[in-house]
Parts: C-alpha cells; sequence; structure tokens
C-alpha cells in the first residue's frame, strides 16, 4: 500500500493485512451467490440482507482492529461474566422461537449471547491462564477454574436447549487450556472419560430430537424420510454435483426443495451441488488460509494473551467451518452449527466477525511492537 504514496491512503488504513481481508470478501461475495441461488435467482429474502449484515459486521471488524490489545485482556474477564448474566436472563426472560429458548428481545434487537460467549470463552481462559504463574501450569488449581469458566455457560447452552453452540463454547475454551500447556495426560484422561459419559449423556441427558440426530448418524438409511431426511438428501445433492457441478442456478435438490435448510445448515450442499468438488475443495482452502492466517498472527504475537487468544480463536473458527462441512457430508451428527459467511443467518457473520477483528487487533499490537 505503500506504493500509493503519502496522503493517499489514510495510514490507518495502509496497516491493515488487505490480503487477508480481500480472502475474507471473496468468502463472504460468494456466499451471496449460493444464497441467490438458493432463492432460485433471486436477491431477496436471503442475499440482499445477507449482503447488508456483512459489511455491517465487517465495519465493525475494522473499528475492533484499532482496540489495543491490552483492552481485551483487561475487559475479557467483566465481559465474560455480562454475556454470562445475559445467558441466566435468557433462561428467565428469553424469547422462544423453533422450540428453543436463545434469545433476549431488547425492542430494537434479538441479541442472542450465546453466540457471544463463543469468543469470550477464548479471551476469559486465556487471560485466566495468562495472569496463573508458569510454575502453577501443572498443579490442579490450573484446571478447576478453567473447567468451571467453561463448564457454566457451556451449560446454560445446552438448557436452551442449543447442543451445537454448547459444543463449541467448550472446544474454544478446551483448546486454549492445551495451548496453555496443561498435561496432555489429563485430556487423554478426560477424553477416556467422555467415551464412558456419551452413551449416558445420549440415553438420558439429551433432549430426544438430539438423540434422534446421534442415532440416525450413525445409521441415517434406517429413516431415510424421518430424522434421516436431512442428511440423506444432502449426500445425494453433494453426490449428484460430481467434479465440476451441475452449474450456476442448475441445482435441482434445493430448488426443487427435495434439501431441507439448504440456505441455513445445509447451504454447503447448495453449493457443491452447483460448484461440484472443485468447488467444495476451493472453499475448504479459503477457510484454510484464513485459518493459518489466524495462527501465524499466534505466532506472531509478542505475549502471552495474545498468543492464547489468537491461537483460541483460530480453533474456534476451525470448529465453526469444520463441524459444519463434516455434518452436511455425513462425518457428524446435525448439531445445528451453520457455515459462517455462507449460511444465511447474522448471528454466525457476527461471531466470525468478532473474531476476525480480534484477531486484526493482535496483528496490530505484534506489528507496532516489532517495528519500535
Amino acid at each position: 500500500m505503500s506504493s500509493l504514496g503519502p496522503g493517499i491512503v489514510p495510514r490507518p488504513l495502509a496497516q491493515l493485512p488487505w490480503k487477508v481481508i480481500l480472502l475474507v470478501l471473496a468468502i463472504g461475495g460468494f456466499g451471496l451467490v449460493v444464497l441467490f441461488s438458493a432463492a432460485g435467482g433471486n436477491l431477496y429474502p436471503w442475499a440482499v440482507p445477507q449482503g447488508v449484515r456483512f459489511l455491517v459486521f465487517l465495519g465493525m471488524a475494522l473499528v475492533l482492529s484499532r482496540v489495543p490489545e491490552g483492552f481485551w485482556a483487561l475487559a475479557a474477564i467483566p465481559m465474560y461474566i455480562l454475556i454470562l448474566l445475559m445467558l441466566i436472563g435468557v433462561e428467565a426472560l428469553g424469547a422462544v422461537a423453533g422450540g428453543s429458548q436463545r434469545w433476549l428481545d431488547l425492542g430494537f434487537i434479538r441479541l442472542q449471547p450465546s453466540e457471544l460467549m463463543k469468543p469470550m470463552i477464548v479471551l476469559a481462559t486465556a487471560r485466566f491462564y495468562e495472569m496463573l504463574p508458569a510454575g502453577e501450569i501443572r498443579r490442579f488449581g490450573a484446571i478447576w477454574p478453567a473447567v468451571a469458566l467453561i463448564g457454566v455457560p457451556a451449560g446454560l447452552v445446552m438448557l436452551q436447549p442449543d447442543l451445537g453452540t454448547a459444543l463449541m463454547i467448550t472446544a474454544g475454551g478446551v483448546s486454549v487450556m492445551f495451548l496453555a500447556g496443561i498435561p496432555l495426560r489429563l485430556f487423554i484422561g478426560s477424553a477416556l472419560a467422555m467415551a464412558v459419559a456419551v452413551p449416558l449423556a445420549v440415553n438420558f441427558l439429551l433432549h430426544d430430537y438430539q438423540r434422534k440426530r446421534v442415532l440416525t448418524f450413525l445409521s441415517p438409511e434406517s429413516d431415510p424420510l424421518g430424522t434421516g431426511y436431512h442428511i440423506s438428501q444432502s449426500k445425494i445433492a453433494i453426490g449428484s454435483g460430481g467434479i465440476f457441478g451441475k452449474g450456476f442456478l442448475n441445482g435441482t435438490q434445493s430448488h426443487l426443495d427435495y434439501l431441507p435448510e439448504g440456505h441455513t445448515d445445509f447451504a454447503l450442499a447448495t453449493m457443491m451441488e452447483e460448484w461440484g468438488l472443485v468447488g467444495g475443495v476451493l472453499l475448504i482452502i479459503a477457510f484454510g488460509c484464513l485459518i493459518g492466517w489466524a495462527i501465524s498472527v499466534s505466532m506472531r504475537a509478542k505475549s502471552r494473551f495474545g498468543r492464547l487468544t489468537a491461537a483460541g480463536l483460530s480453533a474456534t473458527i476451525f470448529f465453526y467451518s469444520a463441524i459444519n462441512m463434516a455434518m452436511v457430508m455425513g462425518l457428524a451428527p446435525v448439531v445445528g452449527i451453520p457455515l459462517p459467511l455462507i449460511s444465511w443467518g447474522g448471528t454466525a457473520v457476527m461471531t466470525l466477525m468478532i473474531c476476525f477483528g480480534i484477531l486484526l487487533s493482535i496483528d496490530r499490537e505484534s506489528r507496532r511492537v516489532a517495528r519500535w
């Protein structure tokens, strides 16, 4: 950008990592193309509103990039407590939609606090381990507070019920625990305990529809017209696309309404039917480049908080995209996680852009310290 000369481009804009910003613009723009097709070649009801949200939240991310890294460290725990109180408020006063109680109706906006908790759990856990003396990292006192930080909001989200978001919150926090240096044997022990607990949870803790989703994942053909319908139609759509796809606006599974939720959770199947394996691989590469940049921000960060936060947010973006892709391809149970920037819905866009804005903030701090 310096080749444009002084005064042509404002310095704060010139210092932004435009390559990754253009990458995010490309993914988001492609998502609008997918929604345009899912609506049968119409800009409404999905493409235009999604485009407006995307631009608003991208602007928000650029504003967040100007926030000093130190602010995130100081505000991590207070913001975590605030969002935790909002989650408790959802249980008491939350709006119900689609059988779930996940939103706070503030009049001018319906806010989903569980989405805000996805990046916030990373900041709060990273702040805890930044304050913890290095010699304490392998002791029990380094484990139970972090487990409580993660477990309380995840449990509240499970009550809504929202299994997918609870898994995302848990995955983000546990990733920070692992990267902070918690002994590997504890994760192995936890994995073995989960292997024992999962069958019990499926039978006694999950709601009926959640239990059916897990059982359908194990054998979708057992109920192809019932609980297995979503995943069966998704596989048909992806498989019928072949290598190069049927062509833009030529998808049949989505346009003939065989594919449920073709604009939300299963937007990837809508895309791959028309763009084929090539389109799917290019989209995976694009998300891989975004996650790779986020990991590089973590490696360049100068503070322990910055390194843990950037790495945790990298993991959050990875889990967000990977779980949806695995779900759509039948490699994971259907847990209601959309593909950010591709699926319809402002909450996923908001969450990813908050992560992106904080990563830009940490990256700016790293480059500033390096120049100094």
